[in-house]
């Protein structure tokens, strides 16, 4: 790709060009995962000694911070190391799909099949289509960090375009709007929901929270985030990528020049090969009695099928699905193309995708550690229940007590990565307290789901976070931690303030939240 010569930069360009400098010079991501964990053991150490009169809603007792100095912490932390690292949630998600990834794009399918997409998709809705994907992947769980998002970097390049880009609209898809539901609901719902209602409870005993009280917002919100995330990528990141060389190894680069007899047969056998796959996989998974299926006595949503549920099979399975879907059609594809010689070629190809997730292991293995300490620690609890009490003592008008809500938890989430950790803490003060004032939970729910995926995409502490860093680098080999925030920062501002705007337009105009849902409570008379 040619380097451009910039525009004159406005104060927007200058700051996130500031922004990417000093983020830059933060030290390696696995050094700086190493030294926050020192940092939350030294302060671990200062306050386990302070009494808080804070109660943590999951004990019913004053939070206390754990002593991770202590021996028994120490010993704890050692004996639990290895644990932690292998089951550290991404770590098996990314090296299982980026296996079958990694065939797929060692034989030339990837490139081939993108090449031809290209050929008859509009250059000018690839970013909107590349964001709704996005948003859609949530049914498949974590899947879209490990698919979509370097995907979305493969599209654009081929198209001609920054893939740092491609990386960024499908990051905002993927995970700044990880609370929106482009139709489907996602595991989230019902999760989040059940959590309101626990904390509703604690005032009202009788309140029911339907899994589904946000679903008419949420999915509204996906049209929202895709044309937010459109302007943003094309008028915003883009030319701010024009003088930034994409400089990653050339081998790595999907070609553009037109397919030949070789790659069209290849492509026509290995889209055969994916319809044969899908066949089977529908012939299993759709009667009734299917294995596929969660459980029988499995709660379900209203009208929600029992494929959908994290319990159901097929929902864990979502990873060697993409593994397989891959794997088979990469095959034939080099089989019948001539990119494949022999099962070595294919064993080839998964080891160089091995080979090139060697520096995201190293700073997977330091994020684990940090996140396990600082869970242990109870300081993020204690941040997140201070906070929420220091909301609820301002007594601000309802209003502006909702964009508290929102502001508070897009803060806490650059220290808290889980969102269900995020609302069993924060939830239970603000949903009884709001309630106190008329505020229904559905919409106090709305309001955390806002704040919660804004700044997803900015906290270096989300765990797939390292991943994108190494995405980035593969196109150009300086991208860092700034570079990556740097790039996010627009679409977090932007959906703080356009997304919060949405939700108060809801309230505004009595349009409902989802099913079942209200924006007002009546305390029961006493």
């Amino acid at each position: 790709m040619n380097t451009v010569t910039a525009a004159p930069k406005g104060w927007i360009v200058r700051a996130l060009d500031l922004v990417e400098r000093l983020g830059n010079k933060l030290p390696d991501p696995a050094v700086l995962f190493l030294l926050l964990m020192v940092a939350t053991w030294a302060v671990s150490w200062v306050l386990s000694g302070v009494s808080f009169e804070a109660l943590d809603p999951r004990t019913g007792q004053p939070i206390a911070v754990k002593n991770l100095l202590a021996g028994a912490s120490l010993t704890g932390f050692m004996a639990a190391m290895v644990n932690t690292f292998v089951t550290f949630p991404p770590l098996g998600v990314v090296l299982v799909a980026m296996l079958g990834l990694g065939v797929a794009e060692h034989t030339g399918f990837i490139s081939a099949a993108l090449r031809a997409a290209l050929t008859v998709t509009p250059r000018m809705l690839l970013t909107p289509a590349l964001v709704g994907v996005g948003i859609f992947s949530h049914v498949a769980v974590d899947a879209g960090y490990v698919l979509v998002i370097p995907l979305g970097a493969v599209i654009f390049y081929a198209a001609g375009r920054h893939p740092l880009a491609g990386i960024a609209a499908a990051f905002a898809g993927v995970s700044g709007g990880f609370s929106a539901t482009l139709f489907v609901p996602s595991s989230l719902d019902p999760m989040l929901s059940g959590l309101t209602q626990a904390a509703a409870h604690l005032t009202d005993p009788a309140v029911v929270v339907n899994p589904l009280n946000n679903y008419f917002f949420t999915t509204a919100s996906s049209f929202l985030i895709m044309a937010v995330g459109w302007f943003l990528t094309d008028r915003v990141i883009e030319p701010r990528l024009r003088g930034v060389p994409v400089d990653g190894d050339p081998a790595q680069m999907p070609r553009l020049d037109p397919l030949t007899a070789e790659e069209k047969r290849g492509l026509r056998w290995s889209v055969l090969a994916m319809a044969v796959l899908g066949g089977l996989f529908l012939a299993t998974v759709l009667p009734g009695g299917s294995p596929w299926r969660a459980p029988e006595g499995t709660p379900l949503l209203e009208g929600q099928s029992d494929l959908l549920v994290a319990q159901a099979p097929l929902m864990q399975s979502i990873v060697p699905l993409i593994f397989i879907f891959f794997l088979v059609p990469g095959v034939v594809y080099g089989v019948v193309s001539g990119s494949v010689k022999n099962h070595r070629d294919v064993v080839q190809g998964m080891a160089k995708a091995m080979s090139g997730m060697g520096y995201y292991v190293v700073m997977a293995f330091f994020c684990a550690q940090f996140i396990y300490a600082f869970g242990q620690s109870n300081l993020g609890a204690l941040l997140a229940i201070e906070g929420a009490n220091g909301l609820r003592a301002l007594g601000l008008p309802l209003g502006v007590t909702l964009v508290g809500i929102i502001l508070l938890t897009s803060s806490v989430n650059l220290l808290i990565g889980s969102a269900s950790a995020k609302w069993a803490l924060i939830g239970a003060v603000m949903v009884p307290m709001l309630m106190e004032l008329g505020v229904s939970p559905d919409l106090t729910q709305a309001a955390y789901r806002v704040g919660d995926s804004s700044s997803n995409i900015i906290t270096p502490l989300l765990p797939y976070f390292p991943l994108i860093v190494v995405f980035c680098q593969k196109y150009v080999k300086s991208a860092g931690i700034g570079t990556l925030v740097a790039l996010m920062l627009p679409y977090t501002v932007t959906l703080l303030v356009v997304w919060t705007a949405f939700l108060m337009g809801f309230w505004a105009l009595d349009i409902p939240l989802g099913v079942g849902a209200s924006f007002d409570y009546a305390p029961p008379a006493r």
